[in-house]
């Protein structure tokens, strides 16, 4: 009982200091302005992020997917990655204040008329500053809801929430993912909600489709959310132009198919999503979160040995 006891209390001081760091340092990101703290997250993230053990998991999965890239390619999409994921975190509390303008700190955006009200299912992934995605949406009067990992510390998670609520500045639901997240997203497109999704991240529970060419363990929401309401799936993504300046690109729906047979109508579907997630890291690698272990390690094991590396 007294072990328990040290263990929460521990943890509880734990997730109190990481609470104060996050709040400290997002607060001194907002005080830089946007493009100062765009660029203190690149520098910051791209001189520290190399050196972590992640690094190693992305120079594994750019080997097993780009085979002709060489060492130095591989080494500077890596430290890309980092930099962009830098001014991703430091770009959060800014998003509030970035307007569609012309030149400077702020938005654009290529393929404003495919964005549309609900029922309607938008896909994305860990990709440019995927965070700008709701904002910029609400920004033009479309806003919709989104599925989000939450933080381990729910301190932090608070906090985060915080400042997206903040840029969004409109009445929607966020849904943790998760059964009860899931259960609540799916209730969101039956009574005509938008939902967006980043569907780039492995889940065991999911199915194999293809993804970079390799076979990838892949949630099959977005599409079951699609089929079973009929409604759009449309792919978007921010690219950043500038520091703190951005580009929503916002593609025309995909193809929903209707053979009757659901699993395999999911799985066509399913695959489409990652074809065209595939199609924008191909363009700009260093734009995408490689850090992750997005494909088994026998995956990516057996790969790396056809090809000798």
């Amino acid at each position: 009982m007294r072990r328990h006891y040290s263990d929460g209390f521990l943890q509880t001081l734990k997730d109190g200091a990481e609470y104060y760091i996050s709040n400290f340092v997002l607060a001194l990101l907002h005080r830089l302005g946007p493009e100062r703290a765009s660029n203190f997250g690149a520098a910051v993230a791209r001189a520290v992020g190399p050196l972590l053990p992640a690094s190693r998991v992305a120079d594994e999965n750019l080997r097993a997917v780009f085979p002709h890239f060489d060492d130095m390619a591989r080494k500077r999409i890596i430290a890309q990655v980092w930099e962009n994921l830098g001014r991703t975190v430091a770009e959060l509390p800014h998003l509030s204040a970035l307007e569609l303008t012309e030149s400077g700190p702020g938005f654009e955006i290529e393929g404003a008329e495919y964005l549309r009200p609900g029922p309607v299912v938008y896909v994305s992934g860990h990709y440019g500053n995927w965070e700008a995605l709701p904002p910029i949406a609400a920004r033009v009067g479309l806003p919709f809801s989104f599925v989000y990992r939450a933080a381990k510390n729910a301190l932090v998670d608070r906090l985060i929430q915080s400042f997206r609520n903040a840029a969004i500045n409109a009445d929607v639901p966020m849904f943790p993912k998760g059964a009860a997240g899931a259960r609540g997203a799916l209730a969101h497109i039956a009574r005509g909600g938008a939902l967006g999704m980043l569907v780039d991240q492995k889940l065991n529970d999911g199915i194999e489709v293809p993804f970079l060419g390799l076979p990838a363990m892949t949630a099959t929401a977005a599409a079951a959310f699609a089929l079973r309401y009929r409604c759009p799936v449309i792919p978007g993504r921010v690219e950043r132009i500038e520091p703190a300046r951005l580009k929503m690109i916002v593609e025309p729906p995909l193809p929903l198919p209707e053979t009757g047979d659901q699993k395999s109508d999911i799985l066509t579907l399913t695959a489409a999503i990652n074809a065209v997630l595939g199609r924008w890291i191909a363009m700009n690698p260093g734009a995408w979160l490689w850090l992750h272990r997005r494909w088994p390690r026998a995956v990516i094991a057996a790969k790396l040995a056809a090809q000798g590396s």
